[in-house]
């Protein structure tokens, strides 16, 4: 399995931005779709932003789209998820997640899918 260990979370106001960093290592990372979820407490982890090996092929979900861009560095493998004009209830623990797929632009889509996962990151949006 590829480790990854993200960085970036912080305490911001709303309207603010921030940079999620997921760092991978242990396997060849170009060959791993990649994702971020989230988890508020008392919620069960929900699907945030999704790419594709290759980088060309991205989804988000419908409360973030327009105010985040999920992007990754094969060379450097590292993903990255920039969010701006954050809200209080963007606050989570964001967690990156990795699936091997044999397609360059297949993208999984539920968390049963992703079998690698680190440990989050926690992202808390004052009012």
């Amino acid at each position: 399995q590829v480790q990854l260990v993200e960085s970036g979370g912080g305490l911001v106001q709303a309207g603010g931005s921030l940079r999620l960093s997921c760092a991978a290592s242990g396997r060849t990372f170009s060959d791993y779709a990649m994702a971020w979820f989230r988890q508020a407490p008392g919620k069960e982890r929900e699907f945030v932003a999704r790419i594709s090996r290759s980088g060309l092929n991205t989804h988000y979900t419908d409360s973030l789209k327009g105010r985040c861009t999920i992007s990754r560095d094969n060379t450097n493998n590292t993903v990255y998820l920039q969010m701006n004009s954050l809200k209080p209830e963007d606050t989570a623990v964001y967690y990156c997640a990795a699936a091997a797929t044999i397609s360059r632009w297949y993208v999984p889509t539920n968390v049963a899918d992703f079998p690698s996962w680190g440990q989050g990151t926690q992202v808390t949006v004052s009012s």
